[in-house]
């Protein structure tokens, strides 16, 4: 008999972009950045688990919850460059050492403008003249809460929908392959479910937010986020896969997208 599917192992990103999505999730989640929740789920310390978007194009063994994704369609806020210079005057740029996906899309639309700073590991920080810094998830937002009139902010999500058009998958839901389909199909659909319970009673989860305002929270989850995965999530996705490849960030390939 398969494991029910509320003794999988379930992993989540720990930023202010995944609560409605895992607000009210009554059994065990482990919590962690991107980085390392990838490292979990791909060597199967996880079964299922919110992750960088890029982890599946690295690495397409897993099956997709359908129909759920952090995406934007635009601006994101909290993705971002900050940088004192013109961009093409940026002879560094520091990356997050918990981001996954960004740094791809960063590397990604930098090339396509022509601009290859150097990219260099490090702590977030105020950036110095000469260099940029890539922010993500919460310390994006506070960075900007804190430091915003300063410096000048490059959002990816924004330049991504300029070249493309399309909207961005930052996360998705990833199922490990040794997970049944039956067990794998009962946690999407309960996934899907608080999903869209959180969205109808958004109110609640924003008011459980206690280190950011409640009307950023609300500005922030109705027009800089999406939580939906169709068809245009979809396509996105695949552009992302398609720039990855054209600028050798990920090997050339079909990738058929599994999802329950």
């Amino acid at each position: 008999m398969p494991a029910p599917s509320d003794s999988l192992r379930v992993g989540c990103v720990k930023y202010l972009n995944a609560r409605p999505l895992i607000h009210g999730w009554l059994e065990k989640v482990i919590y962690d950045h991107p980085s390392a929740l990838c490292r979990q789920l791909a060597r199967g310390r996880l079964d299922i688990a919110l992750v960088s978007s890029f982890e599946f194009l690295r690495n397409p063994i897993y099956q997709i919850v359908d129909a759920i994704s952090i995406s934007s369609d635009g601006p994101v806020y909290s993705v971002i460059v900050a940088h004192r210079k013109e961009l093409s005057a940026i002879d560094e740029i520091r990356l997050d050492p918990a981001a996954e996906t960004s740094v791809n899309l960063l590397r990604c639309l930098l090339s396509e403008k022509k601009l290859h700073p150097r990219f260099v590991s490090g702590s977030p920080s105020s950036p110095k003249q000469e260099s940029g810094q890539l922010l993500i998830g919460d310390q994006a937002i506070r960075f900007r809460r804190d430091h915003g009139d300063d410096v000048a902010i490059w959002d990816l999500g924004q330049q991504w929908k300029k070249l493309t058009d399309l909207p961005f998958v930052y996360a998705l839901w990833l199922v490990r392959p040794e997970v049944t389909n039956p067990q794998a199909l009962a946690i999407a659909d309960r996934l899907r479910a608080l999903r869209d319970s959180n969205i109808r009673n958004l109110d609640k989860v924003v008011a459980q937010q206690k280190e950011i305002d409640a009307a950023f929270c609300k500005r922030y989850y109705r027009e800089h986020l999406r939580f939906n995965f169709g068809d245009e999530e979809k396509k996105g996705l695949r552009t992302f896969q398609k720039l990855c490849e054209k600028h050798g960030l990920l090997p050339r390939r079909e990738i058929v997208l599994r999802t329950v």
